[in-house]
């Protein structure tokens, strides 16, 4: 079954849709992917997305726009801005900041660590 999942794979755009809503998924998981799940994330300053864990998926962000930080727990928040990219390993606490006066705007693309 899995074999035939990923034969039907094809590849694609996406269209991301940087002036609407504050989240916009891109990929989902199967059947659109092997494992692999993203989102377009826009947030206004001030704001976060809320503490959550990676649980057993690594998470990449990559800024599109704005300045922000990623706060891990136990570690200092990692400062990122506009063409910059931040990694986040499996079983991580953390959150994601808007600490300019724009927006920031970021891709997240997360996939299992362990098949």
């Amino acid at each position: 079954m899995e074999k035939e999942a990923k034969s039907e794979l094809k590849p694609r755009v996406i269209r991301l849709d940087m002036t609407g809503a504050d989240y916009q998924a891109i990929l989902a998981g199967p059947p659109e992917s092997v494992t692999m799940r993203s989102g377009l994330v826009q947030l206004s300053a001030g704001t976060s997305v809320g503490e959550h864990s990676t649980e057993g998926y690594e998470e990449l962000i990559v800024v599109l726009e704005g300045r922000g930080e990623m706060q891990v727990a136990g570690q200092r928040p990692l400062a990122i801005g506009k063409g910059e990219i931040v990694y986040c390993p499996p079983e991580t606490l953390h959150n994601m900041v808007n600490t300019g006066d724009g927006v920031l705007r970021y891709v997240y693309v997360v996939a299992k660590a362990k098949q």
